[in-house]
């Protein structure tokens, strides 16, 4: 037999929902930091990520929104729309830590490319704490917990070795 797990409250969606949309930012984020950190100035950086994360928010909310309208037969209401809309903004929102320690890191005269690792290195810790918080949130604790965070943290540091490697051996 299948267990069924019970459905969730209002407010545990919409925090699962925040909590989704900002690690998508972080990884958004950590993904230009690391494809294009060396090739453009910081600040030019900093527009890139936030311009790029808004656009992917706008478009991720249309197409959530027209895949309820398809399901339920009826367009969501204006209230409905921006109530998502503010559930997901998290996902641009969570590039102001990387980007405030790489412009940080340049005003205080690292090189462009210095900035831009102290930006990835700050998203890794980000998404090592929403991983931990996320467990936390779940209840969970000792190796499980340490095995979830760890896989935040994983996942930061393969973005980075793969940065690496590409500037590295295929530019």
């Amino acid at each position: 037999m299948i267990a069924v797990e019970p459905p969730r409250d209002a407010a545990a969606r919409r925090a699962g929902r925040r909590r989704a949309a900002g690690i998508y930012g972080v990884i958004v984020t950590a993904a230009i930091l690391a494809a294009v950190g060396n090739q453009l100035s910081t600040a030019a950086l900093a527009i890139a990520v936030v311009v790029t994360l808004f656009v992917y928010w706008l478009a991720e909310e249309y197409a959530e929104l027209l895949g309820e309208q398809v399901a339920d037969g009826k367009l969501p209401a204006l209230r409905r729309i921006g109530a998502e809309l503010a559930v997901t903004w998290p996902m641009v929102t969570a590039s102001v830590g990387p980007l405030a320690v790489a412009l940080l890191a340049r005003l205080a005269g690292a090189s462009t490319l210095t900035a831009a690792n102290a930006g990835l290195a700050t998203a890794v810790v980000v998404l090592t704490w929403h991983a931990w918080s996320a467990g936390r949130a779940a209840r969970l604790s000792g190796w499980p917990l340490v095995g979830l965070t760890g896989t935040g943290a994983a996942l930061g540091i393969v973005m980075i070795v793969l940065k690496n490697f590409v500037l590295l051996n295929l530019h």
